[in-house]
C-alpha cells in the first residue's frame, strides 16, 4: 500500500513537472463582436442616426409578416408566400448593409482628408478639441454632422476623453478609431510628433483606398453576375405566381420540397459568393 501511494505521488510530481514546461497565454483570446453590436456598427456606418439594432430587427419582422398575410390572401399557396415573406424579412437588413458599404467607400476617400485637417489645425496652434471641432465647418460634408455633435458635446461638457468616445461610437468605423486613439493618446502624454504620425496615417489610408477601389471595381461584374444568377429563380417563382395554374403546383408536397431545397440551396451559394468574393475589412479593435 506504502509503495502504491509513493508511485502515485511520484506520478502526480512528474505530471505536474511536465504541466509546467507548458505555460498557459496571460491574456484570453479577444471574442469576436456579437451580431447585435455588428448590426449596430453597421448602423452608424451607413450613417441611420436613431435607428437601434432592435428596431431594426422589428422592421424586418414586419416586412416578412405583411408580405406572407398579403400574399397568403392573394395567392392561396402558403409555401410560396412563406418564401418570399423571407425575401422580404431579409430586406431591411440588405439594404442597411448595402447603404454601409457604399458609405465606408466614400468615407474611405474622406479620411485622408481628415487627417489632413487636423494636422493643419495643429499646425496652426489650435488645441486638439477645437481642431476637431473646426471639422463641423471645414471638414467633408459626409462627416460633419458627427463632428458637429462631438463640438456640442466638448462645449457642454468640457470632457474630451468622454466626447472622444461618442465619438467612436458616432461613426463605428476602424480608421476613426485609430485617428481618435492617436489624438487621445497625444493629448494624454504631449506627443511631438503628432503631426508626423497623421502625416503618415494619412499616406497609409491614401495608398490603401487606391488599392482597395483597384480590387473593387475589378470583382464588381462578378459579383453583380452572381447576384443576379441567385435572383433569377425567385424572379422567375414571382413570375409563375402571376398564373394560378402555375403556381398551385407549390401547393404539393414535391412543391414544397423544391421550394425548400431551393432556398437552402440560394442561402449557401449566395454564403459562399460573399466568403469568395469578400476583401478584407480592418476589424474594430480599439472600439
Amino acid at each position: 500500500m506504502t509503495g502504491s501511494a509513493l508511485g502515485l505521488l511520484l506520478g502526480v510530481g512528474l505530471f505536474c513537472i511536465w504541466w509546467s514546461c507548458w505555460p498557459r497565454p496571460a491574456t484570453r483570446p479577444r471574442r469576436r463582436p456579437g451580431r447585435i453590436v455588428r448590426i449596430g456598427d453597421e448602423i452608424a456606418q451607413a450613417g441611420l442616426v436613431g435607428l437601434t439594432p432592435p428596431q431594426l430587427l422589428v422592421g424586418c419582422v414586419v416586412c416578412g409578416g405583411v408580405v406572407f398575410v398579403a400574399l397568403a390572401a392573394l395567392l392561396g399557396v402558403l409555401p410560396v408566400a412563406a418564401c418570399f415573406a423571407a425575401i422580404a424579412g431579409y430586406a431591411p437588413l440588405g439594404y442597411l448593409r448595402m447603404r454601409a458599404r457604399k458609405r465606408r467607400a466614400v468615407l474611405r476617400e474622406l479620411w485622408p482628408d481628415v487627417v489632413d485637417h487636423v494636422v493643419s489645425a495643429v499646425r496652426a496652434g489650435m488645441a486638439l478639441p477645437e481642431s476637431l471641432s473646426q471639422l463641423a465647418v471645414r471638414g467633408p460634408v459626409e462627416l460633419r454632422p458627427a463632428f458637429a455633435s462631438f463640438a456640442e458635446d466638448y462645449r457642454a461638457s468640457g470632457r474630451f476623453q468622454e466626447c472622444l468616445d461618442r465619438l467612436k461610437q458616432r461613426l463605428g468605423d476602424p480608421v476613426a478609431d485609430r485617428i481618435i486613439e492617436a489624438l487621445r493618446v497625444a493629448r494624454d502624454v504631449g506627443g511631438s510628433d503628432l503631426g508626423r504620425l497623421l502625416r503618415t496615417l494619412s499616406t497609409f489610408l491614401r495608398e490603401d483606398a487606391r488599392v482597395r477601389a483597384e480590387l473593387e471595381a475589378r470583382q464588381s461584374w462578378t459579383v453583380n453576375a452572381a447576384r443576379l444568377a441567385l435572383a433569377a429563380p425567385w424572379m422567375v417563382l414571382a413570375l409563375l405566381a402571376t398564373r394560378s395554374e402555375s403556381i398551385e403546383a407549390y401547393s404539393r408536397p414535391a412543391g414544397v420540397v423544391i421550394l425548400v431545397v431551393g432556398a437552402v440551396l440560394s442561402v449557401v451559394a449566395y454564403q459562399v459568393m460573399r466568403r469568395i468574393g469578400r476583401l478584407p475589412q480592418e476589424a474594430r479593435v480599439l472600439r
